[in-house]
């Protein structure tokens, strides 16, 4: 199972090990050299996918469905790292989507649908509220996370954990108190709490989708694997998007708004299109390889504590109000992260000292009977 073997803290060196496999076992250097990458893949992805699809509604940008779309449409950018090392750089002995079985193509697809859904639920959200609210409203999504972490994955509740999803839900909490005072201009009380329910629910159902997913990594055996699925779910979720896109004239919509809606010009928008669509693959493939890398609690962690800095992009960017308030909130988010670092930290040493005193006893015994 991916998790036992990306937990372990001591595991034993198997002779003839697969370079494959090899980047599950946490002291190697392919674990650490991928958990960076797919960390920097998340923030950059977070971060700048964020800014750019509320660029996209606040220059008249409108179609909710062509939000959804860019989400997921840049599936085929994954076409590349999962086939070139194979057919072109001869560096792994795996053929792509070898072990690939029914079962996971099929759950793969219905997670993928289930994106779709979220992905549209997220474009509502975006389309009305400040990019520092919805940021600080999707960071509910851990206490959900956590629970159905729980019960899904059979996630143990420490205190390091519970009291970083305490602090992070209490950051959510505040800014919902604070909320009627924050609409966009020209947005309506109505479009406001869509906006507001609708992130809400797009951070219940990727609570869902982070257990569910970790459930389904423990299925493969190496990373490859990994982006292999991300494939599928990305098309699955495309396709979703594509019937939306047709039945409510999306298509329609990218033509009209970049010639005469768009009001940084035909040029802006198609970068516009072309930046959410990369940017997005970098968010959601960051996510699938922490999950993978760790866990769903983990990942759901590091994601949150990155809405932070989508806070302060919002300010930045957009100017968004940032008020006693939201400066709480943002605080809280900070401190539940760094105090859920730290209780990893401290975990970690107690592990490596019964590692190391484990090691010692054994070396007493051998020497002994020696």
């Amino acid at each position: 199972m991916i998790n036992e073997e990306t937990t372990s803290s001591s595991p034993s060196p198997e002779p003839q090990q697969n370079p494959d496999d090899e980047q599950k076992s946490k002291p190697s250097k392919h674990y650490t050299l991928l958990l960076i990458i797919n960390y920097l893949f998340l923030f950059v992805g977070s971060l700048s996918s964020t800014l750019i699809s509320k660029f996209y509604f606040v220059h008249r940008g409108s179609s909710r469905w062509v939000s959804t779309w860019v989400q997921s449409a840049g599936f085929p950018l994954l076409i590349l790292p999962i086939y070139l090392p194979f057919f072109l750089f001869k560096s792994t002995r795996r053929r792509p989507f070898s072990g690939f079985t029914t079962a996971l193509f099929l759950s793969s697809t219905v997670v993928g649908v289930f994106i779709g859904v979220n992905n549209f639920l997220f474009s509502w959200g975006t389309s009305y509220l400040p990019v520092s609210t919805s940021s600080l409203l999707l960071s509910s999504q851990l206490i959900f996370n956590l629970i159905l972490s729980v019960i899904i994955v059979k996630q143990k509740i420490t205190f390091t954990n519970l009291n970083c999803v305490m602090l992070l839900t209490l950051s959510s909490v505040l800014l919902a108190l604070s909320s009627s005072h924050d609409k966009p201009d020209g947005s309506t009380r109505r479009e406001y709490w869509i906006g507001f329910f609708s992130t809400l629910g797009a951070g219940l159902l990727f609570a869902l989708y982070l257990p569910v997913m970790e459930t389904i990594y423990r299925k493969v055996s190496c990373y490859a694997m990994v982006m292999e699925i991300q494939l599928i779910v990305e098309i699955a979720a495309t396709v979703f998007a594509t019937v939306g896109m047709a039945a409510d004239g999306g298509f329609r919509d990218l033509r009209v708004e970049s010639t005469a809606v768009f009001d940084k010009g035909p040029a802006a928008y198609w970068l516009t299109i072309v930046g959410n669509i990369v940017l997005w693959q970098f968010s959601f493939l960051g996510t699938a390889g922490m999950v993978f890398l760790t866990t769903s609690l983990t990942g759901g962690i590091c994601m949150t504590a990155l809405l932070a800095a989508n806070v302060i992009g919002g300010v930045v960017v957009y100017g968004d109000e940032f008020g006693g308030v939201k400066v709480v909130s943002t605080v809280l988010c900070v401190w539940g992260f760094c105090s859920y670092l730290y209780g990893m930290y401290a975990e970690n040493r107690k592990q490596n000292r019964r590692n190391e005193s484990s090691v010692a006893m054994n070396q007493i015994v051998v020497n002994g009977s020696s």
